[in-house]
């Protein structure tokens, strides 16, 4: 990341009084994964002095008070991936296969004084020839459209301040279990609708509704307004050394659904709360849960998911080793038909947490990973996770990534399998960084009782230009 070097107050008074500095430009703010939440409003750089050619770009003066300025940016990415036993060993077309996949984004975020702001990002995902289940699926391929297209009101409210936003624009709320812009696909998530967001203190609150935008590759894409997500995200920030909290509820709406029997138009709530803190000095918490209730069609929803994350950093080190411990677990259905039991884990970043493999979604679901992270170089990380997963009830199915039924139960076994993943990342500037990895998916009984049950072999490489 970035380093900003600061000399002691002492040293600074002593050259003050020899002479007056020459002036600096303002610390660079970092890149952040939805480019709409980066504060370029205190950065300068000219043309012609500034170290990367972009900085000029990132604050462009509009009018001569300064008040009107427009910030320009963008991110090109590649990776190619290597596959064998896709699938589980799906024959149809194949699965075995490489291909590149790659995306541009290019940005405009224009602020018209104070209390106006217009923020359009477009960008364009492509893809090889993919020969694997699903050929150029939607989230490999998007051809030139908007993916963040809205207005922002901001307004002073009590002590604090009200934002009102209108139109197209990426969502990401907590750690991303159920809410993300899904950064690991090519094309990625988008919603459409309108945001109340409230800051005062370390308390934010966000009250939204949206529709999920549809991909449609070769045409202009489009929102659902029958898949709707709507609903408030409250957020504590916590004081130095002390507790986080999230505090949520949210509404999602899916038409012509089935669950293990049950069918339907699905109406469901999700509450829950997300807690994070530091503790005996070295290690780090988090929990996360939430319940779910709605109907299916005729029928009642009643799920939940329960995630736990506790990590170490053994001692100083320049490897700076942390050691960490993950258990998940989301509700299954008991017996076909009638009330659903199965969790719905909405949109969610799930190789985050599954695997990046990305075989399993958050559904009908019992995971435990172990893993390790260290710096090889000061702008090197390597990661090694190992992952268990487990049916919790083997009466209901294995469910997929996208959250689509992948196996039918029953099953006489709850083993689904274990991953191995490496994954190792290098900032060769602040601008560029590579990455790769290497994901093996062992099957395990329950998997093998159908009639596909290869291993998965994935490998990739990539690489991402951010400014």
């Amino acid at each position: 990341m970035f380093r900003v070097a600061f000399t002691s107050s002492l040293l600074c008074a002593h050259a003050s009084a020899q002479a007056t500095p020459a002036p600096q430009p303002d610390p660079r703010p970092p890149f952040k994964l939805q480019r709409q939440d980066e504060n370029w409003s205190a950065f300068r750089a000219e043309f012609g002095e500034s170290k990367w050619l972009f900085d000029p770009f990132k604050h462009l003066a509009l009018d001569d008070q300064g008040e009107w300025w427009l910030s320009l940016g963008g991110r090109f990415d590649t990776r190619t991936e290597w596959w064998d036993g896709f699938g589980f060993g799906a024959t149809t077309p194949g699965n075995s296969d490489a291909f590149v996949l790659s995306r541009i984004h290019l940005h405009a975020d224009a602020h018209l004084g104070e209390h106006v702001r217009a923020f359009v990002e477009a960008r364009t995902a492509q893809v090889t020839d993919r020969d694997l289940p699903g050929g150029a699926r939607d989230i490999d391929l998007d051809t030139l459209d908007l993916y963040n297209a809205f207005v922002d009101l901001d307004a002073p409210l009590a002590e604090g301040k009200l934002s009102l936003r209108t139109g197209r624009q990426s969502l990401a709320y907590g750690a991303q279990r159920l809410v993300s812009p899904l950064p690991w696909v090519n094309a990625w998530r988008s919603f459409e609708g309108v945001n109340a967001l409230w800051r005062q203190g370390r308390w934010s609150v966000d009250a939204f509704l949206t529709a999920l935008v549809v991909v449609e590759r070769f045409q202009p894409n489009e929102r659902d307004d029958e898949r709707q997500l709507y609903g408030v995200y409250a957020t504590r920030a916590p004081e130095q050394g002390g507790m986080g909290l999230d505090l949520y509820v949210l509404g999602n709406t899916r038409p012509n659904v089935t669950i293990n029997g049950t069918s339907g138009d699905e109406r469901r709530h999700t509450a829950g709360l997300r807690a994070w803190s530091p503790w005996a000095e070295r290690g780090d918490f988090e929990f996360e849960g939430a319940w779910q209730f709605g109907e299916l069609g005729d029928e009642d929803v009643a799920a939940w998911f329960g995630s736990t994350v506790i990590g170490y950093k053994p001692g100083d080190s320049s490897l700076a080793p942390r050691v960490f411990l993950g258990l998940d677990a989301a509700s299954g259905d008991r017996t076909p038909g009638g009330s659903v039991q199965t969790f719905n884990q909405l949109y969610p970043l799930g190789h985050a947490y599954f695997g990046l493999a990305d075989v399993l979604g958050r559904q009908n679901l019992v995971g435990a990973n172990l893993g390790c992270s260290i710096k090889a170089t000061p702008h090197t990380t390597a990661t090694l996770t190992a992952h268990v997963f487990q049916l919790l009830d083997k009466d209901d199915g294995i469910y997929a990534v996208n959250g689509a039924l992948a196996r039918s139960g029953p099953f006489d076994s709850a083993d689904i399998g274990q991953e191995l993943d490496l994954y190792v990342t290098h900032n060769v500037t602040p601008y560029f960084s590579v990455y790769g990895g290497y994901s093996r998916f062992f099957s395990g009984k329950a998997v093998e009782e159908g009639a596909l049950s290869d291993d998965i072999d994935f490998l990739y490489f990539g690489t991402a230009l951010t400014f």
